[in-house]
């Protein structure tokens, strides 16, 4: 009995022990505090602090197998000592070209019940927390069941988030492809829409501090996530995508037969500021892979789709779109659905010799599609394997063409990722760049392969050209955009119509100058313009001029202002310029201070809302005489200035 007692107590001290293990992590400049705990029950557990305000309550961290659980009953086998990470890499299509990493690195080493190792790697910068699985033990096929993973938010706190669609609805059964719009300032807690979870980058202000949650580093061996949460609940986990999202005979949860590292899971947090100017989606992306990149030239792009639709994809009407392009100085375009039957491929070949001429490479639009959906357009079925792709890289490479644009893609499964995977490595064999369209978000694809030089994931322009009701809210919508969506990966939104909107019956509710400024705000490698050449006509010349020089990518950002959903103002530096823009996405006019004096600049140059009719009102000024400037930007509003 004595012995029992003993024993008793000895496993009771053990648990006690287990329990009141507490791992502490900070963050370069000490304002971010991670707290790694474990449950009595071996649950492992994190909470995030900033400057000594709770941003996320006691959340779970976990893997859960096929036939192994690293959920529940974990012991903490060892700790690494504190690793300070720097990285310094350089990206031609982000927010920066130069860009600088740091941050400190601890590995927790766990066992689960059989005896098996998960590490979880954490990465604590000034902007944000990271962390991510590890499984050195794997030499065989597993598959991840689910994640564990969650983030408990208090009760309090707000969030502006987009719903996921349901898998294979909506038109020819083509969903999800991130297209709805964002549901601003609603409770943590909220159901979604439809059910199916909310995607990705996920915003939140708790406590007067933001948090924008995302991921990076999706590979072949995984799936696409999405935040779930019960009913009225404001903690939100991991969740994986429908089992229907596959590629034709593929799975849609992880699977890996060699020692696996799991995507990386970003918490981004502080200030707006922060957030925006933060370059973690691409920090942690896997580091270029491609030996040559350079192929890879970001730039401009006409497009007659947006405007003359279908019927209108003819020789004639792309020459005349090639013609638009050399005259913009803009280095492509865009030739897209059923080229290959209302063209042909001979004729095509014509028409990229002819662009050749003009320094322009054209982009020409591929259907993904096997049997995930219904959709008609065509070419279809042509990069379903690689030989496939081999075959039809190899003649339009023959062919002078620069790039593709793949569309309609069947969701966020595994195999579907390995085919956007697939699809990148044998592109960039032939020197394509590719424009993903109906598609997943790229979650820092485009540092790992640099011929990736956008991807839609966004409710875009084309949608204004198909609803009011979409033009209704366009302004409110591309007020969130570059603090969601496009806040670390390109976007093909397919901006800037200045003068109206042709082959539709919706009226355009944003104002020439706000269109204007969608040029400078948001981020894409190639920026496929929504403007016609007889729409471009109507323009002031010096507004072309202003296009004709925009600079092809950044080297560095200023978050100056705003609200996600009512307003944004963002500086963009190329060179010696700064370009800065600013929308009004609320219901009423609005007046933006700018401070000039940080930028340092003699001469400025603003392009605001036209008057007695005219599209632009134009005004230079020196700034020395007055580094501030006082802006009212009416309900669908912006403006564009260079400083220089």
């Amino acid at each position: 009995m004595y012995r029992r007692i003993l024993l008793l107590l000895s496993l009771c001290f053990a648990v006690l022990a287990q329990a009141q293990q507490t791992v502490r992590l900070e963050s370069p400049d000490k304002l971010l505090q991670l707290k790694l705990s474990l449950s009595e029950s071996g649950e492992i557990q994190y909470n995030l602090m900033k400057s000594g305000v709770r941003v996320l309550e006691p959340s779970t961290l976990g893997i859960v197998m096929k036939g192994h659980n690293f959920s529940q009953g974990m012991k903490l086998l060892s700790l690494s000592e504190p690793l300070l990470v720097k990285d310094d890499y350089q990206m031609t299509n982000a927010k920066k070209s130069n860009i600088h990493y740091e941050a400190k690195q601890l590995t927790a080493s766990f066992a689960n019940t059989e005896g098996k190792q998960m590490d979880i790697i954490f990465r604590m910068s000034d902007d944000g927390l990271a962390f991510r699985y590890y499984f050195p033990w794997v030499n065989q096929e597993q598959v991840i069941e689910r994640e564990a993973t969650s983030f408990h938010f208090s009760t309090a706190a707000r969030a502006w988030l987009q719903p996921m669609s349901k898998a294979k609805e909506g038109w020819n059964h083509t969903y999800p492809s991130y297209e709805e719009h964002y549901k601003q300032d609603i409770p943590a807690g909220t159901m979604p829409s439809f059910h199916s979870g909310w995607v990705f980058p996920a915003l939140f202000k708790t406590n007067a501090i933001w948090a924008l949650i995302t991921e990076t580093g999706v590979d072949e061996h995984y799936c696409a996530s999405r935040l779930l949460n019960d009913s009225l609940s404001s903690i939100y986990h991991i969740g994986m995508p429908d089992p229907k999202e596959v590629y034709t005979g593929g799975g849609y949860l992880p699977v890996n037969n060699q020692p696996w590292y799991t995507p990386w899971r970003i918490i981004a947090v502080g200030s707006l500021k922060s957030i925006m100017e933060s370059t973690l989606g691409t920090d942690l992306a896997p580091a270029n892979v491609l030996k040559d990149v350079s192929f890879v030239k970001p730039g401009k792009a006409s497009w007659s789709w947006i405007n003359s639709k279908d019927e209108n994809i003819t020789f004639r009407e792309q020459r005349k779109y090639i013609d638009y392009a050399a005259e913009m100085h803009w280095q492509y375009c865009l030739i897209d659905v059923d080229w290959d039957t209302k063209i042909g491929y001979d004729s095509i070949k014509v028409l990229s010799d002819y662009a050749v001429k003009k320094n322009v490479g054209l982009i020409l639009w591929y259907n993904s599609a096997g049997d995930w959906n219904t959709v008609e357009y065509h070419p279809k079925n042509l990069l379903l394997s690689h030989e496939d792709r081999v075959k039809e890289f190899t003649r339009i490479q023959g062919m002078g063409i620069k790039g593709i644009k793949v569309d309609f893609f069947g969701g966020d499964g595994q195999s579907v990722m390995k085919y956007y995977l697939d699809i990148l490595k044998d592109a960039a064999a032939y020197q394509l760049l590719v424009n993903f369209h109906g598609a997943t978000l790229p979650r820092g694809w485009h540092r790992t392969y640099p011929n990736l030089v956008s991807a839609e994931a966004v409710m875009g322009m084309e949608m204004v050209t198909f609803s009011q009701h979409h033009a209704d809210v366009q302004a409110n919508h591309c007020a969130m955009l570059p603090f969601t969506r496009n806040a670390y990966d390109p976007m093909d939104f397919t901006p800037m119509n200045l003068h109206k909107l042709t082959h539709s019956q919706c009226t355009r509710k944003t104002s020439a100058a706000f269109e204007l400024a969608l040029s400078v705000l948001f981020l894409s490698g190639i920026q496929h313009y929504a403007e016609s050449p007889e729409g471009m006509a109507e323009v002031p010349d010096d507004v072309k001029n202003f296009l004709r020089t925009m600079p092809d990518h950044w080297d560095d950002v200023t978050f100056i202002d705003g609200y996600p959903g009512k307003y944004v103002v963002i500086a963009r530096r190329s060179g010696n310029r700064w370009y800065i823009a600013g929308i009004n996405g609320d219901t009423t006019g609005r007046k933006i201070n700018l401070d000039l004096a940080p930028f340092k600049k003699s001469k400025a140059t603003l392009y605001t809302e036209g008057r007695n009719g005219s599209l632009f009102s134009k005004d230079e000024f020196n700034v020395s005489k007055g580094r501030k400037r006082d802006l009212v930007l009416p309900v669908n509003g912006g403006f564009v200035m260079v400083l220089e």
